[in-house]
């Protein structure tokens, strides 16, 4: 199991009504890039969340959140949720929403040049 198939659907049933959403596979899971910007995602059976940096550490007090840590490196800025914080609609709509709302204000990455 790459990454959970339920939780993928709850999350692309929240950003339904969301323009400019697209759906890669990355880093093992499902990424939802949102006006082409990484918004969220499903790793396994967690939720991953791009929120303000800003937040970051009042947001690691919900249930089931820490600091996403992929690459053996803190990233300050995005967290995993474990299902215990993602279980009920309100609870993921919280961390659907915290996602929304930095991306509207997130810088997009640099395009990486295409090979030939």
């Amino acid at each position: 199991m790459a990454y959970d198939e339920q939780l993928a659907e709850r999350v692309r049933s929240i950003l339904s009504p969301q323009k400019n959403v697209e759906e890669k596979k990355m880093m093992g899971g499902l990424t939802f890039m949102v006006n082409e910007k990484m918004c969220v995602g499903v790793l396994k059976d967690e939720l991953m969340a791009r929120i303000d940096p800003e937040i970051h550490d009042k947001a690691l007090e919900k249930k089931g959140a820490r600091t996403m840590d992929f690459t053996k490196k803190p990233m300050k800025g995005f967290v995993f949720v474990s299902p215990e914080g993602t279980k009920n609609k309100k609870d993921l709509e919280y961390w659907l929403a915290l996602a929304l709302d930095y991306n509207s204000k997130a810088k997009p990455s640099k395009k990486r040049p295409k090979k030939e």
